[in-house]
């Protein structure tokens, strides 16, 4: 599929940038009505049938009939299979991407805290694995082992104790580097379920699919607004949008890469966002030609043309430091930084899921095998919210140690805060401490 590049440049110096560039990140993130409704449909289906539902489901929808669950499980034996099936190559890749990642992420592990206070209370703060949680792997259009990977190893480190993953397979045909990654990431077991049917059925369980405590993982906009609905009875880790990529880039850049980068993210989806801020202008007018010239040998042309004429842009700023007032206005998931000097720049950039630093730090290399997650905040909402991490698969429980002289000196600020809300009940329970008699 070929598609003809619209490439829309931008200048900050024009009198009407700041409404086009509004424009141009804007992204309508209400749920699609008709998209909703289904969707609330099959959720509430599947807590009343249960296994029942989730079978006639992935019948419907994916072309896969079973009589049972059971006849729907991927099991360890069967992950253990796939892996040593691979080619070499594949093995190794996943074993070197593995342990990047691993170690990366062993470096999140928070321990608890304890400390005693002048007046002798001992307070502090435990850290605890979540038990169970569910990890959702699209298997419609294509294959996501690095997804497995990125999901499933920060549970591993955080010390879940089971890691359950639901995976479509479309008329049953199962993906062996996928079921590979999830051997290579301690999964305990996969169901070859989909859609908005898995997340109900991993949020409120059936007769054969345990309920786990939170669900991570992308996928289409019908496990989008299921993870919306199914939140509060489980946790989710994000509703993830289109992928996003923003590149700084100054005189120094090699535009083929820059080009090539751009694209990267593009050939994600029609709605991604590639977008370059440069003031250079030369620079502008041979990313431009390098980008015209490289299309052509895309095999998603099409998907990259669509998502360059929807919401790609290369803006030429007045400076770099305009570059990153504007990188932190739009937020990106992805952030590159092609320049001379990045560490200049590191300093002025506040919202960003991930940054590369440096000419050589492609976005790409982040997506499978450098070691930091890849499940990232999109939509400006990396203003307020952080990569998936080992501190989503923990919990924090706070411990407070009281003894009586410290209660009874405690006692009466409770008691003259409490008597203010008005809660009677509060108050006497603070206070009864004081009425002790050794």
């Amino acid at each position: 599929m070929t598609g003809a590049l619209t490439l829309r440049t931008l200048d900050t110096r024009d009198p009407g940038f700041d409404a086009a560039l509004d424009a141009l990140v804007a992204f309508e993130v209400a749920q699609d009505a008709s998209v909703d409704a289904a969707v609330a449909a099959i959720v509430a289906d599947v807590r009343a049938r249960g296994d029942e539902a989730v079978l006639d489901y992935t019948a419907r929808f994916d072309g896969l009939r079973a009589a049972l669950v059971d006849e729907l499980v991927i099991d360890q034996a069967t992950m253990r299979a796939a892996h040593a099936s691979l080619p070499n190559e594949q093995r190794e890749a996943l074993a070197i991407a593995a342990t990047r990642i691993r170690d990366f992420h062993e470096r999140q592990r928070g321990g608890g805290f304890a400390f005693r206070d002048d007046d002798g209370t001992e307070l502090g703060q435990r850290v605890t694995p979540l038990d169970r949680v569910g990890l959702y792997v699209p298997g419609g259009k294509a294959a996501y082992p690095s997804s497995v990977l990125m999901n499933a190893l920060p549970a591993q480190v955080a010390g879940v104790g089971e890691i359950l993953v639901a995976v479509p397979t479309p008329g049953g045909v199962r993906n062996p580097l996928v079921l590979a990654a999830a051997h290579v990431a301690g999964v305990t077991r996969a169901y070859t379920i989909g859609g908005a049917q898995a997340i109900a059925a991993l949020a409120y369980g059936t007769e054969s699919i345990g309920a786990v405590d939170k669900i991570c993982g992308p996928g289409n906009a019908y496990v989008a607004a299921a993870k919306r609905r199914v939140f509060g009875a489980v946790g989710i880790d994000m509703v993830a949008g289109v992928s996003e990529i923003l590149v700084i880039a100054d005189a120094s850049a090699n535009p083929d890469w820059i080009a090539i980068d751009l694209f990267s993210q593009a050939e994600h989806d029609e709605m991604a966002q590639a977008i370059l801020l440069t003031p250079d202008a030369s620079l502008l007018d041979r990313v431009s030609a390098s980008a015209s010239r490289l299309i052509g040998e895309m095999p998603r042309a099409g998907i990259i043309a669509a998502s360059f004429a929807r919401r790609g842009a290369l803006i030429r700023t007045l400076d770099l430091d305009e570059a990153c007032a504007i990188a932190n206005r739009i937020a990106p998931e992805h952030l590159e930084l092609a320049v001379a000097d990045p560490d200049a720049l590191l300093p002025k950039l506040r919202h960003a899921g991930a940054i590369f630093v440096g000419h050589y730090a492609s976005e790409a290399l982040g997506d499978y095998c450098a070691g930091p997650n890849h499940v990232l905040p999109t939509g400006r909402t990396a203003r307020f919210s952080s990569p998936l991490g080992v501190y989503d698969f923990q919990k924090r429980t706070s411990v407070l140690r009281i003894d009586r002289r410290t209660a009874q000196a405690l006692a009466p600020i409770a008691v003259t805060l409490a008597e203010g809300e008005g809660l009677t009940a509060h108050a006497r329970s603070a206070a009864a401490r004081l009425e002790e008699t050794s």
